[in-house]
This record gives C-alpha cells, sequence and structure tokens, in this order.
C-alpha cells in the first residue's frame, strides 16, 4: 500500500531540445559610403566616365598650368597642326588650341551651371505656383504656352545682342530658354502626386498644404529634377556655344568654344582641320557626359521608386 504522502504518478516533463549554433550568426553588414559609391560607378559605367570627364575638365581648366596662355599668339607658328609643341595644333593668329579650349572650358561651363541655377530655381518656383487651383495657375500655364509659341533661341539672340553682349544675359538667355521645361515638369508631377494614397493621408491627418508641399510632395519630385538638372546644363552648352558661334555673348578675346569653332570654319576647306575639330568634340564629350548622367540618375530613380 502507498504511503499517503508520497504523491501520485505525474508525467514526465518534456524536454524540448534547442539548436543553438555553435557560433552566433553574423548581422548583415551594412555597406559603407564609399562601398556603395563603387558599386554605382561599377553598375553606371558610362555615366561615370562622363562624369570623370567633367571633374577632370573642371580642375584643368581652374587649376592646372596650360602650356601657353589663352591669349598669347605666335606669329612664327600659325595654323601648324598638332605636334609635340603644340598638342592640338595653333589658329592662324598663332595662338595653342589646347590652352584656349581648357581655358572656354572655364566660361562656358561657369555660364552653363549659373543659368541652369537660374532655370531651376525660377522653374520650380512657377511650377509650384502653376500646380495650385485656382484661375491665376491656368493663367500662369496659359502664359507659358504663349511664350513657347517663340523660337527661344532666336529671343535669346535678341536679348543678347541688344544689351551688348553682356555675360549675364547670356545667364538671362538660358534661363528664359529652360524655365518653361521646369515648370511644366514640375507641374505634372505635383498633380500626379496629388492623387496618391500618401498624400490623402497626410490631408485627412491635418496637414497644411505647405507641409504636405515641403515633405512629402516635393522630396517626392528630386529625381526628376535632377534628371531635367543635367539635360539643362547640356542645352545650355549648346546655347553658348550657338551664341558665341553668332558672334554674341561672349567677348572675341576670351576664349569660348562656340568662337573657336567659327574661327577655324573659314579654314576647313584648305585642311586646317584641327582648329575647329578639337573643340567642337569637347562640345560634344561635354554634351554627351551631361546626358549620360541624366540617364544614371532617371534609372536609379525609377528603381528607388519600385
Amino acid at each position: 500500500m502507498p504511503d499517503a504522502t508520497t504523491p501520485p504518478d505525474s508525467p514526465e516533463p518534456l524536454h524540448v531540445l534547442s539548436v543553438v549554433p555553435d557560433e552566433p550568426l553574423p548581422e548583415p553588414r551594412q555597406l559603407s559610403r564609399g562601398r556603395r559609391l563603387l558599386r554605382l560607378m561599377s553598375q553606371y559605367k558610362a555615366a561615370t566616365t562622363g562624369v570623370t570627364f567633367i571633374v577632370v575638365l573642371v580642375l584643368a581648366s581652374l587649376f592646372a598650368p596650360l602650356p601657353y596662355g589663352a591669349a598669347e599668339t605666335d606669329s612664327s607658328s600659325t595654323l601648324e597642326g598638332p605636334s609635340g609643341d603644340h598638342w592640338f595644333g595653333t589658329d592662324a593668329t598663332g595662338a595653342d588650341i589646347f590652352s584656349r579650349t581648357i581655358d572656354a572650358a572655364r566660361t562656358d561651363l561657369a555660364l552653363a551651371l549659373a543659368g541652369t541655377a537660374l532655370s531651376l530655381v525660377l522653374g520650380v518656383l512657377l511650377g509650384l505656383a502653376a500646380s495650385t487651383k485656382g484661375k491665376g495657375s491656368e493663367r500662369l500655364v496659359r502664359g507659358l504656352d504663349a511664350f513657347q509659341a517663340f523660337p527661344l533661341l532666336i529671343l535669346a539672340l535678341a536679348l543678347v545682342s541688344l544689351s551688348g553682349n553682356k555675360l549675364y544675359m547670356v545667364v538671362v538667355a538660358i534661363a528664359l530658354i529652360n524655365i518653361p521645361r521646369y515648370m511644366r515638369l514640375l507641374r505634372s508631377e505635383i498633380l500626379s502626386l496629388r492623387e496618391s494614397r500618401f498624400i490623402e493621408a497626410a490631408t485627412a491627418m491635418g496637414a497644411s498644404p505647405l507641409r504636405i508641399t515641403m515633405r512629402h510632395i516635393l522630396p517626392n519630385t528630386w529625381g526628376v529634377i535632377l534628371v531635367q538638372t543635367s539635360l539643362t546644363i547640356a542645352n545650355a552648352i549648346v546655347v553658348i556655344a550657338s551664341l558665341s558661334f553668332l558672334g554674341v555673348g561672349v567677348n572675341a578675346s576670351t576664349a569660348s568654344w562656340g568662337s573657336m569653332v567659327r574661327d577655324g570654319s573659314g579654314n576647313m576647306s584648305s585642311g586646317e582641320w584641327w582648329i575647329t575639330t578639337f573643340p567642337g568634340i569637347f562640345i560634344i564629350l561635354c554634351v554627351l557626359s551631361f546626358n549620360l548622367l541624366a540617364d544614371a540618375v532617371g534609372d536609379r530613380t525609377s528603381r528607388s521608386f519600385r
């Protein structure tokens, strides 16, 4: 007979087997900024090549010691072809084409960046104004349509010519050509974003229109704005070269790619091809570099929104 103090039989406890790894699992490593940059550079090799070309060109025009002065002439070495002494040859006045081509980058790129910055600021402000509801925005859009009916390059040519070839008018001319593009692009992006659910949610939570614009709408438009900015710089380089080729904008004493192409165009028939060719190549390479950068930014932006 069992003892009264002995507890009744109870089921044996279940033993849960747990597998403990010998070593803790490694945490996923966060890539450093440098590695992320290297990954992007390897992913967009063409754009990286273009950006490298622009950076080297800017640094060379600002800091590199040129073999000859941009305004230096030598009557004993006129119309010489490319050689060890003159890498890109000389023009009809004996000026070194290589030195003038590198020096021209300082003027042309500075004007292109200044005109792009002005068109960016004014285009974004007008795009925000045109995206609001009301008769004012409709009048602004109609005024834009009427303004774009004029040939903008001819309008820019007239403005620069009437100003006496002032450099600031070249910047204004670039802005006038590109402001409508920024305005239309931003207006269409804002109108499409306002139909999104996260904007409706922010509105339902009582967010003010200014807060919605600054915190929710504008950050989602920077991708297309950056793409348009790269394209605008490329277009500005072409506009500056066109104005210089026509003899307006940059003074004749200042090196400019467009004026160099114009000065050498008369010598092409006699065989002095280098005077026009090398400045023209630099125009093409700069425009191509900024277009490749725009393609890379656009592709990266579209992937981030998927």
